[in-house]
């Protein structure tokens, strides 16, 4: 059980947006080991089909799985969204996304069944969100929004700049037409955005990072299986190892600016070969 238990958890999304869940899970549980699997080449997934990100996601999955991974945390919210159900039925590992976490605190938490939900145009179209918030308190209304433009602000570290603010207006003036008491950050790299959302919103709106809600349902699972990592690291060894399928330097830099640790290095991989 203690290797087990001293086993990584694998990580991955489309890019970097999931360095969000990263950032937490090294935040909630620093005790766990993490391999990170950044898909830089065929990034984004949101543009992409149902049956696309499901091969995509099987072949993470199988390079994941020669690291000896413990868990699979799908750190994208379209990954989530078309193959989750798949991936859990497919292999025995215990396999966690980012959607139901940030759905269930929303639907917990919304004061007046007013849930808003942004996110890439795939996860707004699966309805996921909606359908999940809904089947835990069907008197809820949710609006979805996608907003696309807010990936490139996000990687471009344009996170509080006037065009940023100017975009998110547009974006969210619907939300607060509607009034919703709740906002979803659909979208791992949201979080990034998350002090101009506030901005726009206003401080009486419940902001919801599923980044966060993540890590903290992961911390969970792992006590619940017993497959917590008790803290026995070898000294020295590296906990985190970072593997991407393009552009190395440039992940790992953003990688840096995000993360509460120095990244040293960043592997690339052919995912392709999986």
């Amino acid at each position: 059980m203690s290797d087990v238990r001293e086993a990584p958890i694998g990580v991955f999304d489309s890019g970097v947006g999931g360095l969000t869940v990263v950032r937490e899970i090294m935040r909630q549980i620093p005790q766990e080991r993490i391999v990170y699997f950044g898909d830089t080449a065929r990034v984004p997934y949101g543009t992409k089909s149902r049956d696309t990100v499901i091969r995509y996601s099987r072949q993470i999955v199988r390079f994941l799985r020669t690291r000896r991974v413990k868990v699979i945390v799908i750190a994208c919210n379209t990954a989530s969204a078309y193959a989750m159900e798949t991936l859990q039925q497919e292999i025995e590992l215990p396999v966690i996304g980012v959607v139901k976490p940030g759905a269930r605190v929303a639907a917990r938490e919304t004061p007046g069944g007013n849930i808003g939900v942004i996110g890439t145009e795939a996860t707004v179209g699966s309805h996921i969100y909606r359908d999940y918030i809904q089947s835990l308190r069907p008197e809820t209304q949710v609006f979805e929004k996608a907003c696309p433009l807010f990936v490139s602000l996000a990687e471009e570290g344009w996170w509080k700049d006037p065009i940023t603010e100017a975009v998110a207006r547009r974006y969210l003036q619907e939300m607060k037409d509607r009034k919703v008491d709740t906002l979803i950050l659909g979208c791992t790299h949201y979080p990034l955005l998350r002090s101009t959302v506030r901005k726009v919103m206003g401080e009486e709106v419940n902001l919801v990072n599923p980044a966060y809600e993540t890590a903290v349902s992961l911390r969970e699972l792992l006590r619940e299986k017993q497959i917590d990592n008790q803290g026995h690291n070898k000294t020295g060894e590296n906990p985190y190892e970072f593997f991407v399928s393009d552009a190395a330097e440039r992940f790992k830099a953003f990688a840096n600016s995000i993360l509460p640790f120095d990244i040293t290095s960043t592997r690339q991989i052919q995912i392709e070969e999986f």
